[in-house]
């Protein structure tokens, strides 16, 4: 099963708190590939995808941050009008909820989604078998 490392953290939602996260990484050589962050009143939500998840998470941990990791999938999207739903209506006829989705940052010539669901390892084998491209290690090299 293909799946890639999402990293978590609760952070205050004041202004600087997502740069500092981008300066921890940077600054320690490590590209963050794609993220996702809410807030409702003063806490919020990120979640990011990196090229060195392991590593990434030691280093926030030693700075103090509260981690928490999930194995999560990623996978290419037809660009074109109505393209998400060759991925969307798969999970959907397999019953597979999808709890959120977003996008990579720059991936080359590709669309790559972020998928966060309800099952992770049936998702996986249902869109492998409508010919959607799940990727695993081989997306922190893009």
């Amino acid at each position: 099963m293909k799946t890639i490392k999402e990293i978590s953290h609760s952070l205050k939602n004041e202004p600087g708190a997502l740069s500092e996260v981008s300066d921890i990484m940077g600054a320690n050589g490590i590209n963050i590939l794609a993220l996702y962050f809410t807030a409702q009143g003063e806490e919020g939500r990120l979640q990011f995808i990196c090229n060195d998840p392991d590593r990434a998470v030691k280093i926030m941990k030693s700075k103090g941050y509260d981690i928490d990791t999930r194995e999560v999938i990623a996978c290419v999207v037809p660009n074109h009008p109505g393209g998400l739903n060759a991925v969307l209506k798969p999970l959907k006829s397999a019953g597979i909820n999808v709890d959120y989705i977003y996008s990579c940052l720059g991936t080359s010539d590709i669309t790559v989604v972020i998928l966060g669901v309800s099952s992770v390892s049936n998702a996986c084998v249902i869109l492998e078998g409508n010919w959607i491209r799940v990727m695993g290690d081989e997306l922190y090299k893009l």
